[in-house]
């Protein structure tokens, strides 16, 4: 009886086994059906017509970090409400709208729109300058996000990563100083050295019996620092020292007339780019207004700030100022810090928006600087020297296709501004 039960047992064993092995091909494949059917639908979007495409995420996030991002957060609220989901709130043509002209909207008497307003109390600026695309791409990068869910903070690394290679690669000024500190030491044990090594050898050759008298006067002698003061030689080695460490003084400070590097002037109303531009991220644009389509890139007026600090910090002294520059309709006094001269002709958007640099290429870290400075030297040589190294970004534009052609002919390098007339003198003075 029990060897017949073993038997079932094993059996049965065996049909699950069985079982189990032929249906998992076909659960697998249900399972990656469904998977390529889930992906299809998330492509496809779930019709309110907010397209998932990567592109067009990037291009979104772009323009959101550009015209939004100071005011709106995804996942929490800012100046204005966090946008998460928003696009559940109101259908795309609603939003397009109201993102468009929204005073527009709210003087109409949208009920939505004029809760906003009375919850947040300020009016969104027009940003009729968007395209529809533009603004689907916004949603599309805020649609995005919202699936994401918010950024969960990362712990610190302790010991590990890149932190940890940039202090290996960085000079301690502790281990300098020690090196320093060794070289001298080894300096003057040399020096002691030499001097026990004449004492042994002067004293040698007093012992030996066939010197003449001159050679006796001369090992006899003692070392008078008045003499080597007073002698020709050490005179002439000090003046020429002296006279090389002037003429290069001068040089240099002929040659450093007119740069500013450095200057850091105190302005009326004391701003932190470090606050502004590295803690809240506010990207340059927002306040420099005319870098990407005009030859300067703009002081911000006073209206921009007031865009936040109509409800951020009023009671603050230093934004009482920005208040009281409103009411008077008179400019604040801002501080220029990066000076040309007349003769020289530089353009904003040909640099940012045609050649593609980024701020930080001429004006260092701004986002780390608590009183903004001059970086970079802005000189005629730094100038063209960048010319010299900067490569054309021709990829893509059909203007430059004769011009990579010709030169590819001519030339096994790159091609960079110079090749293009960067150095033309008539480019840069008129």
């Amino acid at each position: 009886m029990k060897a017949c039960r073993r038997v079932l047992c094993r059996n049965l064993y065996v049909l699950f086994i069985s079982l189990f092995l032929f249906a998992q091909p076909l659960w697998a494949q249900e399972t990656s059906e469904d998977a390529a059917q889930t992906t299809e639908a998330a492509d496809a979007g779930s019709g309110d017509g907010i397209p998932a495409d990567a592109a067009v995420i990037s291009k979104g996030k772009e323009i959101f970090d550009g015209n939004c991002a100071q005011c709106h957060s995804v996942h929490e609220k800012v100046v204005g409400p966090a946008l998460k989901n928003v696009y559940e709130r109101k259908d795309v043509a609603w939003l397009t709208n109201f993102i468009k002209y929204p005073q527009k909207v709210i003087d109409s008497g949208d009920a939505y729109a004029q809760a906003l307003f009375k919850e947040y109390k300020q009016i969104m600026p027009n940003h009729d300058f968007l395209s529809d695309e533009d603004i689907m791409s916004i949603l599309a990068y805020v649609k995005d996000e919202t699936v994401k869910g918010p950024a969960v903070a990362e712990t610190p690394a302790s010991s590990t990563g890149g932190d940890v290679a940039a202090d290996q690669n960085a000079v301690d000024p502790n281990l300098l100083l020690a090196v320093i500190a060794g070289l001298v030491l080894l300096l003057v044990i040399l020096l002691i050295a030499m001097v026990m090594l004449i004492a042994m050898l002067t004293r040698y050759l007093k012992q030996k019996e066939d010197l003449s008298e001159e050679d006796k006067e001369f090992i006899s002698q003692r070392f008078q620092l008045k003499n080597l003061l007073q002698s020709q030689g050490f005179i002439g080695v000090v003046s020429f020292v002296f006279l090389a460490v002037v003429l290069k003084a001068t040089v240099d400070g002929l040659f450093s007339i007119g740069v500013q590097q450095g200057y850091a002037p105190e302005q009326p109303i004391p701003f932190s780019h470090k606050l502004h531009a590295g803690y809240y991220e506010i990207d340059c644009k927002y306040c420099h207004t005319g870098v990407e389509k005009s030859k300067n890139a703009n002081i911000p007026s006073a209206n921009i700030c007031m865009n936040c600090h109509n409800t951020i910090r009023t009671t603050s002294p230093n934004i009482q100022k920005i208040y009281a520059a409103i009411e008077n309709d008179e400019p604040i006094q801002w501080v220029r810090v990066h000076n040309l001269p007349d003769l020289a002709y530089f353009n904003h958007s040909q640099h940012v928006k045609v050649a593609g640099l980024e701020c930080e290429q001429c004006h260092g870290d701004v986002k780390e600087m608590e009183v903004v400075q001059q970086f970079s030297l802005l000189t005629m040589g730094w100038c063209i020297d960048c010319h010299r190294k900067t490569e054309v970004n021709t990829e893509g534009n059909a203007y430059y296709d004769k011009l990579v052609e010709l030169h590819s002919k001519n030339s096994k390098d790159p091609m960079t501004v110079e090749d293009i007339g960067g150095l033309e003198c008539a480019k840069c003075h008129y």
